[in-house]
Formats: structure tokens, C-alpha cells, sequence
């Protein structure tokens, strides 16, 4: 059986891991995010301790934070493009792998969509053709898959910078976004929650009023999605998540904004099941990786 690495490149942490599905690991560990030259340097060096120590590595798959290249017609294919991440604007990062590693198969794409991947291979969206995938992190990401594959276009999906209704009255944070100041994510991120109320959210008490408020948010954002893409699921993961009361929160707050316009008994009846953390949990964006590993060996064989 081939052994693949796998990389969950997040805003705040990589997850390296080497394996073939999220039963079957060899190794795994956590490297923070801090400079692309650190944080990289330990990604390679932890994939070369384990092609001594696991064996050959047939091929790595890479979820990244975005925006990213993921057309691998272009030049640039790989890269970081202008995230919002201080300092890892135009980084070639595959590339650093390619060279560094000498692994000659390596899928790419965006952690949202590796996670979607994970859960559609092994989760929670195992048989669903048309779901969507978001994180509620450091930063909110957004991906999923059409008929089955994961969605591209132009670039990729960009959830997180959708814009949504704010009333500067009740909350008159100004957003937390350096390009768009109050999108979904200047607004809702985990680093917005952090900026808004002066301390992380998982320091603050489940009946503060920022989790009513972030609730209703993701829930702008999510009415936003089901009318456009018309996803049959909608899973959510991401540190943010992690708290309790947000999934019934947001439930009924998209129940309470849609004012039963869309009468499907998924949403009227059966909303617990429709939107969902990942059964995969933290596992969710390394295990889509390692299928973007086995996609890119059997591509490029």
C-alpha cells in the first residue's frame, strides 16, 4: 500500500501527517504558523525524518489557506497568493517541496476543499454529491464539492469574503478583514471575535453576547450559500465551532432568516442533520489531503 504525506496548511498551524487514511498513521505533528521560512523549514524536515524512518513517501497532498493557485496549467500553480496572512504573500510553496523533498507526485488545493474531500471519502458527506465545507477559524474558508467534484473556477472558492448585512449600531466593530474590513470573515473569524471583545473567544463564557451575535453572522453567511449553491449538507469545522452552543445557535438562526421560504424538509425538519460538525474532526484536512496524494500519483503515474 502507498504511503502518502499529508499537509493541513492553516493560518495559525500546519498538521503534517504521514499515512494512508485517518486510521492508518504513521506519524503525525502540529508546526505553528509563524514565518514561511520557519514554518516550512519544519515541514521539510519532518517529512525528510520520515522517509528515513517510515520509508518512501509516494506522494504528498497539500490543503493550503488562501488565496492559492490551484490550476496547474498556471506558472504559479502551488502558490500563496495576496492572503491575508502577514508575510506569506507570493510564496512558492509546492514548489519549495518539490525541490526540497524530490517527492515527484503532489496534489494541491485549498484546506477547505481538502477537508471536504476527507469528509466526502470518509465523513460526514459520504454519498452527498453537492455539500458545502466551512471553517470558522482564524480566518473563515469556505469549499465543498458540485456533482461530486470539488469546486474551482476562476481560482477557488472564497466564502469567507462574502459580504453580509451589518448594523454598525449594534456592533460597531469595523471589521477585521485588511481587504474588505466587514466580509464574513473581518466580521466572524476567530481574530475578529479576538479583536472585537479584547480576548480570545474560547476565553469567553458560553452566555456572552458575542456568540449570539457571531451565530447570527455565520448565519448571514450561510442563507447566503443555500441560495446560491443549494448544498444538500453543510458541515462546519474550525476552532470557533469547538463551542457548544454555536451549532444549535446558528441552526436556528438560519431557520429564523430563511422565514420558511425554502419549505424542504431537510431545513424544516431535519436541520441537526444538515448542518453539522465533520465526523472526521481535526483529522478532516490532513485525511483530504492524503487523497489529493493518492489523486496526484494516480494522475501522474
Amino acid at each position: 500500500m502507498s504511503l502518502f504525506g499529508g499537509i493541513e496548511a492553516g493560518g495559525t498551524k500546519f498538521i503534517c501527517a504521514v499515512g494512508t487514511d485517518p486510521d492508518n498513521l504513521q506519524s503525525q505533528t502540529r508546526i505553528s504558523t509563524t514565518t514561511p521560512e520557519e514554518t516550512l523549514g519544519q515541514v521539510v524536515d519532518f517529512f525528510r525524518q520520515q522517509q528515513v524512518e517510515a520509508g518512501e513517501i509516494e506522494a504528498i497532498g497539500i490543503g493550503a489557506f488562501g488565496p492559492v493557485n490551484v490550476n496547474p496549467d498556471s506558472p504559479k500553480f502551488g502558490w500563496f497568493l495576496n492572503t491575508p496572512k502577514p508575510g506569506w504573500q507570493q510564496i512558492d510553496f509546492l514548489g519549495l517541496l518539490q525541490r526540497e523533498l524530490g517527492v515527484p507526485h503532489i496534489g494541491f488545493d485549498t484546506d477547505v476543499n481538502a477537508a471536504a474531500l476527507g469528509e466526502y471519502q470518509w465523513g460526514n458527506a459520504q454519498g452527498i454529491a453537492n455539500f458545502i465545507y466551512l471553517t470558522v477559524g482564524t480566518g473563515v474558508g469556505g469549499g465543498g464539492m458540485v456533482d461530486g467534484k470539488l469546486m474551482h473556477g476562476l481560482l477557488h472558492p472564497e466564502m469567507g469574503h462574502i459580504l453580509i448585512p451589518h448594523d454598525v449600531i449594534a456592533d460597531p466593530f469595523v471589521g477585521a478583514c485588511p481587504f474588505h474590513k466587514d466580509c464574513l470573515e473581518g466580521l466572524a473569524s476567530g481574530y475578529a471575535m479576538e479583536k472585537r471583545w479584547g480576548q480570545p473567544g474560547a476565553s469567553l463564557p458560553p452566555d456572552h453576547p458575542a456568540w449570539a451575535l457571531e451565530a447570527h453572522y455565520l448565519a448571514l453567511g450561510l442563507i447566503n450559500f443555500i441560495f446560491t449553491l443549494s448544498p444538500e449538507r453543510i458541515i462546519i469545522g474550525g476552532g470557533v465551532m469547538e463551542q457548544k452552543q454555536m451549532f444549535p445557535m446558528v441552526r436556528s438562526q438560519v431557520q429564523a432568516l430563511l422565514s420558511h421560504y425554502l419549505d424542504v424538509p431537510e431545513i424544516v425538519y431535519d436541520i441537526d442533520n444538515y448542518i453539522l460538525p465533520p465526523k472526521l474532526g481535526a483529522k478532516a484536512g490532513f485525511s483530504g489531503a492524503f487523497v489529493l496524494a493518492a489523486q496526484a500519483l494516480e494522475l501522474q503515474a
